[in-house]
């Protein structure tokens, strides 16, 4: 569906050129909600105004539907844009228009007729739940009515793909929610592409598919959510995480574990802190109890999370697994044969 070809962004900066995004390349698929995730400055919100080239990227390709976007001129540009809905973190609307009125406003540049643009935006106003709001004002209406505005006129033009460059990062957690809720509700009945940027780990484990994290204008992990969760690869990618589950151990946990590893000794009743991470049926099963009966190992649960990743549980577990080397080893690639990630601290934790 849209196809990221090494695309780079750099711009005249009063110290000499900036490299906003460099040689990144993603694949999103049709019917997907794909995140775009990093911290300020990380590239992001470049990277998205590049989609319908409101950034012309200065190297690269976006293919979206089979067709070069870098390639067209300004007219047929014009025309491909009307294909792309936007929806923006400050909404964007027009003050002196209608809840009616803004909805309305990208039929009234496409020509449509009258009948056809109110046909269309009360289709629109019943879809993000605003009819009774209709004839306000943009002042007259909250922060999160504003935004189902912004997303209601972004799809007045039946666009294959929305993106939104931050557009709950104004809101509160509940109003967040809802915002959420909705563009999943229109990803699956409209089947549309949905392109979502944002700096909140949250926002993404709650509606999306796959993932991309950026950092310093580079793409430094991507996939999809739940194997980025499971696995994450890239300290910046943990660290994200963390945020919303948490993997650190508590302090006095932590010190104790640590005088405990630093008298450990080859052979047998030696320790090993893990880390297991299960998905779905997985953390449903006793695989632990099966474990210690399989392997004869000691297991000190340290800390423990379960969460919910796209309607899929998902778990973390930290413990201090007591045995000799070799039943230790056994009964990790037995955990990981019942498709559990298993991820081994000892290095991790033996300094600050």
């Amino acid at each position: 569906m849209i196809e990221i070809q090494a695309v780079s962004q750099r711009f005249d900066g009063p110290s000499g050129p900036v490299d906003a995004i460099r040689d990144v390349s993603i694949s999103i698929r049709k019917g997907e909600v794909f995140g775009i995730i990093g911290r300020s400055g990380a590239g992001k919100s470049t990277l998205v105004r590049t989609l319908n080239l409101l950034n012309r990227p200065t190297s690269g390709h976006i293919i979206l539907d089979g067709q070069d976007m870098t390639s067209l001129n300004a007219e047929s540009l014009r025309k491909a844009r009307r294909h792309i809905g936007m929806i923006f973190q400050h909404f964007n609307l027009l003050s002196s228009r209608t809840v009616y009125g803004n909805i309305a406003l990208p039929l009234e540049l496409a020509g449509a007729g009258k009948a056809e643009i109110d046909r269309k935006v009360r289709q629109l106003l019943q879809l993000v739940d605003l009819t009774a709001l209709a004839d306000r004002y943009p002042a007259q209406i909250s922060g999160g009515q504003k935004q189902r505005v912004g997303i209601a006129r972004a799809l007045a033009n039946d666009p294959k793909v929305l993106l939104s460059d931050e557009a709950t990062s104004a809101l509160d957690p509940e109003t967040t929610k809802s915002i959420l809720d909705l563009l999943k509700k229109i990803n699956q009945e409209l089947g549309l592409t949905i392109v979502l940027i944002t700096h909140q780990m949250e926002v993404i484990k709650m509606i999306c598919d796959r993932m991309a994290v950026m950092e310093a204008g580079e793409l430094i992990e991507h996939g999809s959510v739940l194997d980025v969760f499971r696995a994450p690869q890239h300290p910046v990618t943990r660290a994200m995480i963390g945020d919303v589950i948490s993997q650190d151990l508590p302090k006095g946990v932590l010190q104790r574990v640590r005088a405990r590893l630093a008298q450990t000794r080859e052979g047998e009743g030696q320790d090993h802190l893990l880390r297991l991470a299960f998905t779905g049926t997985e953390v449903e099963e006793p695989l632990l109890s099966e474990v210690v009966r399989r392997f004869g190992l000691d297991f000190n649960i340290l800390h423990g999370q379960i969460d919910e990743i796209q309607g899929q549980a998902f778990g973390s577990l930290a413990i201090l697994a007591t045995g000799n080397k070799d039943e230790i080893e056994q009964a990790k690639a037995f955990m990981r044969s019942r498709g559990v990630t298993v991820e081994e601290l000892n290095h991790v934790i033996a300094v600050d």
